[in-house]
């Protein structure tokens, strides 16, 4: 008997539209119930962080090959530098040699809550240093993330999905990015369990994780969208009398109470920094100007790709063409795939602001790597899939995705 054969069939799973309105509560003390949802993820979350060891020590080995400490590749390129000023200095402190652009304000366009954490660790929990704190940070952001990523693919699909997802999820082209001393880790951490909130009818919790998330990132706002597409889904299936379905949880309140809450973080970021600049309401916009950046609706993507094709380019411009088109073929299957509408509207905000937006190009790929809902197609095609299949697809979505991170980091030599 071959071992497709012998194989058993993927468990059946209901719908999505019936798995997200289960309970989701269980019983017992919180304790017991992290420990049972952690013990549910082990597989994930040990494949997980054999994956990104495996990236980790690639990274090294090519770091040291090179001459090169591989703590300053991870924890002190590009962005990392700017976290790093902002948590030993404060914003507007002079900017280090070497940094662009050397300007007045220029730290504002990073939000605070990195910075906060990085500070925090660094001098009060655990005197570690400051780039060995990011790192601390950044690590277990990501270790948070892919556990969240997996209560949402198995809450949605089953466990099978949820271990895929997160796999898929640590081989993604960009991927090195979770291993660096970045914030998109700490984004998605929050994304995904403001989101399990929303699947699990937590919708105060959602909210409150949807508002520290909002002090993260700029593209925080698409989890303050999901909370609000949630809600707005809650009420209707009230209003419609269909509220019984999987026993709501609390007061009615708390869903109004989580939409009033969620925007508060980045609301929050971006008024003050229009206060500090005398640029008002608009004023964190203005900030993003000194870094080129701004909305146009893809015009500028458009143009870039156009420009790429014709004249030519480093590879890892053509590497990110690839990662926007595949996104943009995965973002047409989950429309098809009919995911829950919070997951879809979060989905649906990162894909825009990351390909509507200008700035640097090769950065698309890292501003999409929040939008995990993506990948449920894929991670559900490979649930489904014979073991002959999904093996060989996994091993080369490793060898790229670590292959091309060394690359990135420790050759391109490119702003990520």
């Amino acid at each position: 008997m071959s071992a497709e054969a012998a194989e058993p069939p993927e468990t059946a799973e209901p719908p999505a539209s019936v798995r997200a309105a289960e309970p989701g509560g269980r019983p017992g003390s919180v304790r017991e119930r992290v420990r049972a949802e952690l013990r549910r993820a082990r597989t994930a979350l040990v494949l997980f962080a054999g994956v990104r060891a495996t990236g980790l020590l690639c990274t090294a080995a090519w770091a040291w090959h090179t001459g090169r400490h591989p703590r300053t590749l991870l924890g002190g390129s590009w962005d990392s530098r700017w976290y790093l000023n902002i948590a030993l200095h404060g914003y507007g402190a002079p900017v280090p040699a070497g940094m662009w652009p050397d300007l007045p304000g220029a730290d504002l366009a990073f939000f605070p809550l990195y910075p906060w954490l990085v500070r925090a660790v660094g001098t009060a929990a655990v005197p570690v240093g400051a780039v060995n704190a990011a790192l601390l940070v950044s690590w277990t952001a990501a270790g948070v993330a892919a556990w969240g990523i997996h209560a949402v693919g198995e809450r949605l699909h089953g466990r099978r999905t949820g271990t895929l997802l997160v796999v898929l999820w640590a081989l993604l082209p960009q991927a090195v990015i979770e291993s660096l001393a970045y914030t998109e880790s700490l984004l998605t951490a929050l994304s995904a369990w403001s989101l399990y909130a929303l699947l699990t009818r937590r919708f105060l919790r959602a909210g409150v994780l949807a508002a520290t998330a909002g002090l993260a990132r700029p593209n925080g706002l698409a989890v303050v969208a999901a909370v609000g597409a949630g809600v707005a889904a809650e009420l209707w299936r009230r209003r419609s009398g269909r509220a019984g379905e999987g026993g709501g949880r609390g007061p009615g309140l708390r869903p109004v109470a989580a939409v009033l809450v969620a925007p508060a973080g980045w609301l929050g970021y971006v008024l003050w920094v229009g206060a500090r600049t005398g640029g008002g309401p608009l004023g964190y916009f203005g900030v993003q100007e000194l870094w080129g950046s701004r909305f146009d609706f893809g015009r500028d993507t458009l143009r870039e790709i156009r420009h790429l094709v014709l004249l030519g380019a480093p590879p890892v411009h053509f590497m990110t063409i690839a990662v926007v088109a595949v996104a943009l073929l995965l973002y047409a299957l989950l429309v098809l795939d009919r995911p829950p509408v919070a997951l879809l509207v979060y989905t649906t905000v990162l894909v825009a602001l990351a390909l509507g937006g200008t700035g640097y190009f090769p950065s698309k790929p890292r501003f999409l790597l929040p939008a995990f809902p993506l990948l449920l197609p894929a991670a559900r095609a490979l649930a489904r899939a014979r073991i002959r299949t999904a093996v060989p697809v996994a091993t080369a979505l490793a060898a790229l995705s670590l292959g091309y991170g060394v690359y990135l980091l420790a050759i391109a030599s490119l702003p990520l």
